[in-house]
Protein backbone atom coordinates (compact mmCIF):
# COMPACT_ATOMS: atom_id res chain seq x y z
CA UNK A 1 0.00 0.00 0.00
CA UNK A 2 2.55 2.51 0.76
CA UNK A 3 3.91 1.81 -2.77
CA UNK A 4 0.41 2.53 -4.80
CA UNK A 5 0.36 5.88 -2.32
CA UNK A 6 4.02 6.79 -3.63
CA UNK A 7 2.75 6.32 -6.88
CA UNK A 8 -0.25 8.76 -6.73
CA UNK A 9 2.04 11.72 -6.10
CA UNK A 10 3.79 11.89 -9.04
CA UNK A 11 0.52 11.53 -10.62
CA UNK A 12 -1.16 14.03 -8.72
CA UNK A 13 1.64 16.32 -9.54
CA UNK A 14 1.64 15.97 -13.47
CA UNK A 15 -2.33 16.63 -13.45
CA UNK A 16 -2.19 20.04 -11.02
CA UNK A 17 0.88 20.82 -13.29
CA UNK A 18 -1.02 20.04 -16.91
CA UNK A 19 -4.49 22.06 -15.24
CA UNK A 20 -1.80 24.99 -14.33
CA UNK A 21 -0.54 25.39 -17.99
CA UNK A 22 -4.03 24.86 -19.48
CA UNK A 23 -4.91 27.63 -17.23
CA UNK A 24 -2.48 29.50 -18.17
CA UNK A 25 -3.33 28.90 -21.77
CA UNK A 26 -6.74 30.18 -21.87
CA UNK A 27 -5.82 32.65 -20.22
CA UNK A 28 -3.40 33.80 -23.12
CA UNK A 29 -6.55 32.62 -25.57
CA UNK A 30 -8.94 35.07 -23.33
CA UNK A 31 -6.71 37.82 -23.41
CA UNK A 32 -5.62 37.61 -27.37
CA UNK A 33 -9.33 36.98 -27.84
CA UNK A 34 -10.49 40.36 -25.90
CA UNK A 35 -7.68 41.92 -28.19
CA UNK A 36 -9.21 40.84 -31.85
CA UNK A 37 -12.36 41.86 -30.13
CA UNK A 38 -11.36 45.41 -29.08
CA UNK A 39 -9.61 46.08 -32.78
CA UNK A 40 -12.98 44.90 -34.39
CA UNK A 41 -15.23 47.57 -32.28
CA UNK A 42 -12.66 50.12 -32.92
CA UNK A 43 -12.72 49.56 -36.96
CA UNK A 44 -16.85 49.18 -36.47
CA UNK A 45 -16.58 52.51 -34.60
CA UNK A 46 -14.60 54.37 -37.33
CA UNK A 47 -16.55 53.09 -40.22
CA UNK A 48 -19.55 54.27 -38.26
CA UNK A 49 -17.79 57.41 -37.38
CA UNK A 50 -17.11 57.95 -41.00
CA UNK A 51 -20.94 57.26 -42.20
CA UNK A 52 -22.26 59.42 -39.54
CA UNK A 53 -19.53 62.32 -40.99
CA UNK A 54 -20.37 61.56 -44.54
CA UNK A 55 -24.29 62.20 -43.37
CA UNK A 56 -23.75 65.43 -41.40
CA UNK A 57 -21.87 67.08 -44.29
CA UNK A 58 -24.37 66.43 -46.52
CA UNK A 59 -26.63 68.01 -44.41
CA UNK A 60 -24.67 71.18 -43.74
CA UNK A 61 -24.40 71.53 -47.66
CA UNK A 62 -27.72 71.02 -48.57
CA UNK A 63 -28.83 73.32 -45.48
CA UNK A 64 -26.47 75.79 -46.91
CA UNK A 65 -27.88 75.40 -50.44
CA UNK A 66 -31.22 75.79 -49.35
CA UNK A 67 -30.59 78.86 -47.60
CA UNK A 68 -29.32 80.50 -50.81
CA UNK A 69 -32.24 82.68 -52.35
CA UNK A 70 -30.10 83.17 -55.29
CA UNK A 71 -30.32 78.88 -56.26
CA UNK A 72 -33.87 76.87 -56.72
CA UNK A 73 -32.23 73.68 -54.83
CA UNK A 74 -35.53 71.31 -54.96
CA UNK A 75 -33.89 69.59 -57.45
CA UNK A 76 -30.43 69.49 -56.23
CA UNK A 77 -29.04 66.25 -54.49
CA UNK A 78 -26.02 66.23 -52.25
CA UNK A 79 -23.40 63.48 -52.13
CA UNK A 80 -20.91 62.56 -49.60
CA UNK A 81 -18.11 60.19 -49.75
CA UNK A 82 -16.20 60.39 -46.68
CA UNK A 83 -13.66 57.76 -47.19
CA UNK A 84 -12.27 60.26 -50.06
CA UNK A 85 -13.48 63.73 -48.98
CA UNK A 86 -15.61 63.94 -51.81
CA UNK A 87 -19.18 66.14 -51.99
CA UNK A 88 -21.07 65.68 -54.65
CA UNK A 89 -24.14 67.82 -56.20
CA UNK A 90 -26.73 65.91 -58.48
CA UNK A 91 -29.51 67.10 -60.07
CA UNK A 92 -31.03 70.40 -62.08
CA UNK A 93 -31.02 74.11 -61.79
CA UNK A 94 -32.05 76.12 -64.36
CA UNK A 95 -29.69 78.59 -65.42
CA UNK A 96 -25.46 78.34 -64.94
CA UNK A 97 -25.26 81.12 -62.49
CA UNK A 98 -27.26 78.86 -60.47
CA UNK A 99 -25.12 76.07 -60.88
CA UNK A 100 -22.09 78.29 -60.26
CA UNK A 101 -23.68 79.81 -57.13
CA UNK A 102 -24.53 76.12 -55.78
CA UNK A 103 -20.90 75.41 -56.25
CA UNK A 104 -19.90 78.13 -54.49
CA UNK A 105 -21.51 77.34 -51.24
CA UNK A 106 -21.02 74.03 -51.44
CA UNK A 107 -17.08 74.46 -51.77
CA UNK A 108 -17.09 77.30 -48.92
CA UNK A 109 -19.38 74.92 -46.75
CA UNK A 110 -17.10 71.70 -47.38
CA UNK A 111 -13.91 72.58 -46.32
CA UNK A 112 -11.26 70.03 -46.63
CA UNK A 113 -13.24 68.44 -49.34
CA UNK A 114 -13.59 68.42 -52.71
CA UNK A 115 -16.31 69.70 -54.41
CA UNK A 116 -17.77 67.66 -57.70
CA UNK A 117 -20.34 70.14 -59.51
CA UNK A 118 -22.37 67.50 -61.70
CA UNK A 119 -25.63 69.73 -61.90
CA UNK A 120 -27.06 70.18 -65.45
CA UNK A 121 -29.16 73.06 -66.60
CA UNK A 122 -32.81 72.26 -67.32
CA UNK A 123 -34.51 76.24 -68.38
Amino acid sequence: MIRSQAMRWPSLAVVLLAGTLACENTGEGLKQDAENAAEQTSQAAEKAGDAVSGAMMTAQVKSAIVADSRIRSGEINVDTDDALKTVTLKGSVMTAEEKVMAGEVATAKAGGYRVVNALVILP
